[in-house]
């Protein structure tokens, strides 16, 4: 396999955070470097070993789907040569898996979209005849495809914390109190903007779902994060429709009532669930098949999304 990497040690720059998957440093007060690891997280723990590739996909997913959907929304690239700030010695750790993006300010939520009814979706419309307090027409199985996209933000969580669905109106509550300071003297607020999010996550997802149908791909769900500059212009920024963020789904293999299998994680997923291990940090080491085979399905939906070889 593949050489991996698991952590990244840039030293010629100062080091923001790592999150479960993603290295950010600091370029200077209006751009960072975004390195996207080969970790893998499952039930908010990031598992002790990666996955040959993963961070490659990751990238050049997103770097796919931010070009083709860039008249949607404007996003965090800048076009600027990841190896070209940093150490020449640094290079490969930052080749093929990392983007300058622009330092924009993060919005106070995960801008989730769903068009099919699956996942916690499913749970929840078991329990309440709708998800996240929308309601949705009775009868619907698992897996079926709801009327229309619909909106369902979260609260952004810390590693090892769980996001919280909230309303529509808490979201743009959140985002009013976070960028009441950042938006003073732009003539926007933080519940306009949430509302301009959420318009813009439901196109994002039409569109995106139209084209993977051309490729024999089904996008069941994704979640988006935006960020805003200094004039309150929202951006599309983090990943966008990933393996990591959006739960793909074969076409041909789709059927009403059954959970579909997915271009993404949930191999390990299942894999885990076989295990008695209390889905807590430190996770289970991965047999080389599941990690191989995870690999795998990384870079087929990369190819079957692009036409493209990685």
């Amino acid at each position: 396999m593949p050489a991996t990497l698991f952590q990244s040690s840039i030293t010629s720059l100062p080091l923001l955070s790592r999150g479960k998957v993603r290295d950010i440093y600091a370029i200077d007060a209006d751009k960072l470097l975004i390195i996207t690891s080969d970790r893998l997280s499952a039930f908010d723990v990031v598992l002790p070993d990666p996955i040959p590739r993963k961070g490659e996909v990751l990238t050049a997913v997103a770097d796919f789907w931010f070009e083709k959907l860039g008249h949607i929304v404007p996003n965090q690239l800048t076009g600027i040569d990841p190896e070209s700030v940093v150490a020449a010695s640094e290079c490969e750790q930052v080749r093929g898996r990392s983007v300058v993006a622009r330092r924009l300010r993060p919005l106070p939520i995960e801008a989730v979209v769903r068009g099919y009814v699956i996942g916690s979706g499913w749970n929840d419309y078991r329990a309440t005849g709708g998800i996240c307090g929308i309601a949705l027409p009775p009868g619907l199985k698992m897996a079926a495809r709801l009327p229309a996209p619909i909106f369902t933000p979260a609260t952004k969580a810390a590693v090892g914390d769980h996001d919280e669905n909230v309303s529509f109106e808490q979201a743009q509550a959140n985002c009013q109190a976070a960028l009441a300071e950042a938006l003073a003297g732009t003539g926007k607020n933080g519940a306009d903007l949430c509302a301009e999010a959420r318009d813009a996550a439901i196109r994002l997802y039409e569109e995106a779902s139209a084209y993977a149908a051309t490729r024999g791909i089904i996008i069941a769900d994704t979640k988006f994060e935006f960020g805003i500059d200094n004039t309150g212009t929202l951006h599309l920024i983090d990943e966008a429709l990933t393996p990591d963020s959006s739960r793909f789904w074969p076409a041909d293999q789709y059927q009403e009532g059954r959970n579909p299998p997915s271009y993404d994680k949930q191999y390990v997923r299942d894999y885990l669930e076989t295990l008695d291990w209390g889905k807590k940090a430190p996770g289970p080491k991965l047999p080389a098949d599941v990690i191989a085979r995870t690999s795998a399905k990384y870079i087929e939906a990369y190819e079957r999304l692009t036409g493209l070889s990685l």
